[in-house]
């Protein structure tokens, strides 16, 4: 596939950022919305997947787990690390997930950890389109917006929680939980809101 903008500056740091990335736990960066999260088994998507940190500790507990991640890099990185995990990796990218569109799937939980902030704002529409359509009745979609100073050489918007919650709004995704976390990494000036949204069942 080709590489998309939202993609700039991670296939170069690929193993850098896997020492980050994996330098916190799935239990840290998610404590304060695992009881939202589907009991095991279900169907989990983990889109932005990174390393596949954690696709990975989903599947250990029980889940089916597609990890779907664009940059070849960290998939090479990822499928490396948890080999063995039985996360299946597709190559697919926000807005449209045309990948995963085509193979007609639907799950009860969607992640989308530090993923969202890579969209430009007139990407976030057919983003959400394109998610709703992923959710079974009653699954959940869970993300994070990062606030903050962008790093050099990556592409990131600052979006404002309320244009989020409208358009999922908008396409039947009910609001469960808005939270505010600081960044687990420290970095200066940087926090997090993190999301939870419902589908009608």
């Amino acid at each position: 596939m080709t590489r998309p903008a939202s993609t700039a500056g991670y296939g170069e740091a690929a193993e850098r950022l896997a020492v980050q990335y994996e330098g916190v736990t799935f239990a840290e960066v998610h404590r304060s919305l695992l009881h939202l999260y589907p009991a095991p088994p279900a169907a989990v998507l983990d889109i932005g997947a990174g390393t596949g940190r954690d696709a990975a500790a989903l599947a250990a507990l029980g889940h089916r787990v597609v990890a779907a991640e664009p940059t070849p890099e960290l998939r090479a990185v990822g499928e490396r690390l948890h080999a063995g995990s039985g996360v299946r990796w597709v190559a697919d990218a926000l807005p449209t997930l045309p990948v995963l569109g085509a193979e007609g799937g639907h799950y009860d939980l969607v992640l989308l950890t530090a993923v969202w902030m890579h969209l430009a704002p007139a990407e976030c529409p057919p983003g959400m389109d394109a998610l709703a359509r992923l959710l079974a009745p009653g699954g959940r979609l869970a993300l994070t917006l990062r606030h903050g100073p962008v790093p050099p050489g990556r592409r990131m918007f600052d979006l404002p929680p309320e244009h989020t919650i409208a358009l999922a709004a908008a396409r039947g995704l009910h609001l469960l939980h808005r939270g505010g976390r600081p960044d687990l990494h420290g970095r200066e000036g940087v926090r997090w809101t993190e999301l939870v949204f419902e589908r009608g069942r």
